[in-house]
C-alpha cells in the first residue's frame, strides 16, 4: 500500500519552490512526481528585503508568508494532477517555509530560527494536513536547528561500507559525513550559491551563473579571496550553522572596499572559489581520507563549481546526487517529506552530534487538514 507525502522546499538561494511526491512503502523512499516553479520576482524581492530588518516588517512578513503558502499549494496541486491522486491520498505535507532570520544560541542564549510559513492557510488551500516549524523544537534544545538532513541522507547513502559525505549546496552549503563505523557528522560550511547568484543577479541580470561560465571567465584574486576565507565562522568547530544573516551582499561589499580595481568576473570567480575552498577544506578538516563525496542543491549544477570541488578533494570521487537515483533539485524538498513522516510517526531525530541539542526531539508541528 502507497505511503504518499508531499515535500516542499524553498531554501536560502531564494530561486523558488521545489516540491516532490514521494512514496516510503518501498525500502527507499521512491519520488513519484517532481514540480518546481521560480518565485514571482515581487515576492522573490520581498523575501529577500526581509532578511534584514525594516519598515513594518512584521506586517510585510506576514502577507509575504501567505503569498508563499499560495505558491507552494499551486506546486501541491500540480504534484497531484501529475500523479493523478487526490488529496485524500497524501498524508501530509512538509513544508520548510522560506528562512528569513537564523539566529541560533545568540542573544539570550537560545537564539531563534526563522521560517516564514503559514501551516494552517497551506492545509485549508490544499485540504491535506501539513508538518511546518522543523527547526524550532531543536533550537530550543539548545541546537543550531541546522542542518536537519543528514539523518536523511543516511537512509539514503548510509549503506555503503565506506564513510561517505554528502555535500549540499544551496543557498548556503552543508556537508553530512556518513562514517563506516556508523556515526554521523553535518553542519554548515559557510555560503554556497546566495554570494554567487546575487553577485550575477546584480551585475548580469541574470538569476545565476549558468553552468558557471561567467566564473570560468574570471581570475580568482588570491588576496581577497584570503581575505574572505579570514571570516571567524569557517574556523569555528562544529555544530555550526550560518545563514544570509552572515553571509550576505553586505558582507561581500565590506570585503571589497580592499580591493575597489577587481574586475566583476574575477569577484564572480572569487566568490565561487570561495564556496569551493570552504567546503573542500571541512571535508580534509574532518574526513581527510574521504573517497566519495555526493553533491546536491543548485551547485550540482554548476559545472565550474563541480570541476573545482574535483581538482581540491582530488582523492574523492566527486558526484552528483542524480548518479545515485536522486536529482540534486529533489533531494532537500525529498528530506522535508521524510522529516514530516517522521513528525506523524512520533519518531525522535538524535541530532546531539549535528546540532549540538540535548537530545533526541521529535520536529515540527502538525496542523491536521
Amino acid at each position: 500500500m502507497p505511503d504518499f507525502y508531499i515535500g516542499l522546499m524553498s531554501g536560502t538561494s531564494l530561486d523558488g519552490v521545489d516540491g516532490v511526491l514521494v512514496d516510503f512503502s518501498p525500502n527507499t523512499p521512491l519520488v513519484i512526481e517532481h514540480a518546481c516553479a521560480p518565485f514571482p520576482s515581487a515576492l522573490r524581492a520581498e523575501l529577500l528585503a526581509l532578511n534584514r530588518s525594516g519598515p513594518d516588517e512584521l506586517h510585510r512578513a506576514a502577507l509575504a508568508g501567505n503569498e508563499l503558502m499560495r505558491q507552494y499549494a499551486a506546486i501541491v496541486r500540480e504534484l497531484l494532477e501529475k500523479a493523478r491522486a487526490q488529496a485524500a491520498d497524501i498524508r501530509a505535507i512538509g513544508a520548510h517555509g522560506q528562512t528569513v532570520r537564523h539566529r541560533p544560541q545568540e542573544f539570550d542564549g537560545t537564539g531563534y530560527t526563522l521560517q516564514l510559513c503559514q501551516p494552517a492557510l497551506l492545509a485549508e488551500l490544499t485540504g491535506i494536513a501539513v508538518v511546518a516549524d522543523f527547526r524550532s523544537r531543536d533550537v530550543a534544545a539548545g541546537g543550531q536547528g541546522a542542518p536537519l538532513a543528514p539523518f536523511f541522507h543516511q537512509a539514503l547513502y548510509g549503506h555503503q561500507q565506506d564513510t561517505v559525505g554528502v555535500l549540499n549546496i544551496g543557498g548556503i552549503s552543508n556537508i553530512t559525513l556518513l562514517r563506516a563505523d556508523g556515526t554521523i557528522l553535518g553542519f554548515d560550511c559557510g555560503p554556497g550559491n546566495a554570494l554567487i547568484d546575487g553577485w550575477c543577479a546584480r551585475h548580469t541580470g541574470q538569476a545565476y551563473d549558468a553552468d558557471g561560465a561567467w566564473a570560468a571567465g574570471g581570475r580568482v584574486v588570491p588576496a581577497l579571496l584570503d581575505a574572505l576565507l579570514g571570516d571567524p565562522y569557517f574556523r569555528k568547530a562544529p555544530p555550526k550553522s550560518t545563514g544570509r544573516d552572515l553571509f550576505s551582499h553586505e558582507w561581500v561589499e565590506n570585503h571589497l572596499r580592499g580591493f575597489p580595481d577587481a574586475a566583476l568576473a574575477d569577484v564572480q570567480a572569487t566568490l565561487t572559489e570561495l564556496t569551493a575552498v570552504a567546503c573542500s577544506r571541512d571535508v580534509l578538516r574532518h574526513e581527510p581520507s574521504l573517497t566519495r563525496l555526493i553533491v546536491c542543491g543548485g551547485g550540482a549544477l554548476n559545472g565550474h563549481l563541480m570541476k573545482r570541488l574535483k581538482a581540491l578533494l582530488p582523492a574523492a570521487q566527486v558526484s552528483s546526487s542524480a548518479d545515485f537515483g536522486l536529482p540534486p533539485l529533489q533531494v532537500e524538498a525529498t528530506a522535508f517529506a521524510w522529516l514530516a513522516r517522521k513528525a506523524v510517526r512520533r519518531e525522535p531525530l538524535a541530532l546531539q552530534s549535528i546540532t549540538g541539542a540535548r537530545g533526541a526531539r521529535v520536529l515540527g508541528g502538525i496542523y491536521p487538514a
